[in-house]
């Protein structure tokens, strides 16, 4: 990939200030507050059921914020690239591989305007610096799973945008595809790009990712991921899980009460 596509770009911290998600008057997630700072990598990491892909949906703006903001500094909102942990396109639907990736260029075309030169010589890096170099004229129903989360990074990459949310995006796949886009988050990274992943790997965060955020459904820890990871706050993390009310109308806060709901 071009290092004129990516390297110029600042991005920004995304601040979340008292944040709560719920869905139909259950909380996801509660008085969450903190900060992915300029040029950040870090995982987003707990057990099941934690709120880490309900607080990337609110992050990338698909699911309402119930109380509290999340603040994106000087870059608009919109400029963020977003891959969820299943892909929305049909994959029977009778696309090729080529259009899939020019797809991360949306912002770029306008109602009836045609796919430049550049955009498509912009692709083709793309799916090279993906491993994908031969597969542009390919139906996506031809793919395995971890080709097809291939073409879903190269689609990103296209999108060129300073945060970047990933939703285990390693979850499922084989260890080449695993190694091969573990290396384009980590020049994500080396770029500047703010980038969020959640991930379930402790031994992958532990030796990529300098920042963590421990989440079940609070912040346990968040920072440097080595302290974030300690052994006592994984055994909060537990303790917390096991007392988990899946029918608790809503939350308030423990200094409230005395209890965390």
């Amino acid at each position: 990939m071009s290092d004129d596509i990516s390297t110029r770009i600042a991005p920004e911290a995304i601040e979340i200030s008292n944040l709560t998600l719920a869905y139909q008057g259950h909380p996801a997630i509660h008085h969450v507050s903190g900060c992915f700072l300029p040029g950040s990598l870090t995982a987003i990491v707990g057990p099941n059921g934690a709120g880490k892909s309900s607080l990337l949906g609110a992050i990338a703006g698909q699911l309402q914020v119930v109380q509290g903001s999340i603040h994106f500094g000087q870059e608009k909102k919109g400029f963020l690239a977003y891959l969820p942990q299943q892909s929305s396109i049909d994959r029977e639907f009778p696309v090729r591989v080529l259009d899939v990736v020019l797809l991360g260029a949306w912002r770029e075309l306008r109602s009836f305007s045609r796919v430049t030169a550049d955009m498509r010589l912009r692709a083709t890096e793309a799916m090279s610096a993906v491993g994908l170099v031969g597969f542009e004229r390919r139906f996506i129903s031809e793919l395995s799973a971890g080709q097809m989360q291939r073409v879903l990074f190269a689609r990103l990459l296209m999108q060129n945008a300073p945060i970047i949310l990933l939703d285990e995006p390693f979850n499922a796949l084989d260890t080449r595809t695993v190694d091969d886009l573990l290396q384009v988050v980590l020049n994500w990274h080396r770029q500047a790009r703010t980038v969020v992943a959640v991930l379930h790997d402790m031994n992958m965060v532990r030796a990529y990712f300098p920042q963590t955020l421990l989440l079940a459904r609070e912040v346990i820890a968040w920072g440097n991921s080595a302290e974030a990871l300690a052994p006592e706050n994984l055994a909060r993390v537990r303790q917390t899980s096991e007392y988990w009310d899946e029918h608790a109308p809503w939350c308030v806060r423990a200094s409230d009460t005395g209890v965390t709901r």
